[in-house]
C-alpha cells in the first residue's frame, strides 16, 4: 500500500480500544477541517456507531490514496472487529483487531506510507486476558519496529519527561537500573531531542533513584553505582547533564526554568508532576523510532465512552504534534 498525497503530512491515527472513548474523540475532532491528512486505521462502522452515539455527523471515506480533509468527513482504512463494540464494555474477542490496527499503522510507517503515528489509549489488561502478552505500545512498537531500544517521553507545555525504566512493578526497577541500559536511553533520549525537536544542545536534568538522590550512599547506592558513572561518561562527550538531582527538588522552576526535558528513573517518579501540570493537553512521545509516533496521555475512560463529555485536548495535541514533528521544519524549541 503505497498512498499518494497532497501537501502536508499524512498520519495514521490508530482510536485504541473499541468500548473507549478513542473513537468519539477522532470523531469530536473530525468535525473540523483540517491541514493534514489523517487516515484513521479502524473499523469503519465503528466509527460511523460513534458518530451516531454523540449525534455528530460523520461521512466515512475509504480513498486512503486522497484523503479528506473536510470537516465532518474521515478517511478510514479497514480494519474488521471481531466482535461488535458496545461503548464502556470491554470484549476479550476484540483484542487481536486492537493489535492488527497498530500492526498496520506501524508497518506503513515503517513503509514510507504514513509520516507520523498517533495512538489512541488501548486497554492493556484485555489484550493480556486474551492470552496475548503486552505491556504497552512503546514496548510493541519497539518490537515491531526492529529497534534495540526506545524511550517514552511525554510532554506538556514546556516541560518534558523522559523515563528511563517503563511499565515495571516498583521492586524491579533497581534491578533494571544497569548502567548499560541508563547510558543507552540516555542517548536515545539526547538524539530524539535534537533530531525530533530541534534543540541542539539539550539541556537534561538527571534523577536520582532514591530519596534526596541516595545522600551520598546512606538511602542506596545506584546512584553511586550506576546514575553518577553514566552521566560523567556522556558529559565526558559534550552531552549537558545536571545530576543525579533529588527527585522531590528539581521539578521546581529553578531547575526547570532552564532545562529542555527531565530524565527520570521510573514511571510514577515524573508522570504524575507531568500530567499535574498539563493533563488533558500532555502527548506521549516514543523516542528512537525509525518514525514519528505520539499519543495520547490518559485511559480508554470507559465510563465516559458514548457520552461526549471526553476531553479531546489530549489526542488533539498528539495529532498537532506529531504534525509538526513530521513536517520538513519540524519542530522548533
Amino acid at each position: 500500500m503505497r498512498l499518494l498525497s497532497k501537501s502536508g503530512s499524512r498520519l495514521a491515527i490508530t482510536p485504541g480500544e473499541p468500548a473507549g472513548i478513542g473513537p468519539d474523540l477522532l470523531v469530536q475532532l473530525a468535525q473540523q477541517p483540517r491541514l493534514d491528512d489523517w487516515i484513521a486505521i479502524a473499523d469503519p462502522e465503528l466509527m460511523q456507531q460513534a458518530a451516531a452515539r454523540l449525534g455528530l455527523p460523520l461521512i466515512v471515506d475509504a480513498d486512503v490514496g486522497n484523503p479528506t480533509r473536510a470537516a465532518g468527513e474521515l478517511t478510514v482504512y479497514a480494519v474488521d472487529l471481531e466482535e461488535p463494540a458496545v461503548a464502556g464494555r470491554l470484549c476479550v474477542g476484540n483484542a487481536a483487531y486492537v493489535l492488527q490496527t497498530l500492526a498496520v499503522a506501524a508497518d506503513g510507517a515503517l513503509g514510507g506510507d504514513f509520516q507520523a503515528l498517533v495512538t489512541g489509549p488501548v486497554q492493556k489488561s484485555v489484550i493480556n486476558d486474551s492470552g496475548i502478552a503486552f505491556s504497552g505500545h512503546t514496548e510493541y512498537f519497539c518490537e515491531r519496529a526492529g529497534v534495540a531500544d526506545v524511550v517514552m517521553l511525554l510532554a506538556a507545555r514546556e516541560l518534558r519527561v523522559a523515563l528511563a525504566t517503563t511499565h515495571l512493578p516498583l521492586r524491579a526497577v533497581a534491578d533494571a537500573l544497569t548502567p548499560e541500559l541508563l547510558e543507552r536511553r540516555a542517548r536515545i533520549l539526547l538524539e530524539g531531542l535534537a533530531v525530533r525537536f530541534g534543540i541542539s544542545q539539550p539541556r537534561v536534568l538527571v534523577a536520582g533513584l532514591n530519596p534526596h538522590a541516595g545522600e551520598s550512599g546512606h538511602l542506596g547506592c545506584e546512584e553511586i553505582d550506576v546514575i553518577i558513572p553514566v552521566c560523567e561518561r556522556l558529559r565526558c562527550e559534550g552531552a549537558n547533564l545536571v545530576g543525579p538531582l533529588p527527585a522531590d527538588t528539581l521539578f521546581t522552576p529553578r531547575f526547570l526554568e532552564q532545562a529542555d526535558a527531565v530524565f527520570v528513573m521510573y514511571h510514577d517518579q515524573g508522570l504524575p508532576v507531568l500530567k499535574h501540570h498539563g493533563f488533558g493537553e500532555a502527548v506521549n512521545v516514543t523516542l528512537g523510532l525509525p518514525f514519528v509516533r505520539t499519543s495520547v496521555d490518559h485511559g480508554t475512560a470507559l465510563d465516559l465512552a458514548g457520552t461526549g463529555k471526553a476531553d479531546t485536548g489530549s489526542l488533539a495535541a498528539a495529532i498537532a504534534l506529531a504534525a509538526d514533528m513530521a513536517s520538513p521544519s519540524g519542530v522548533h524549541a
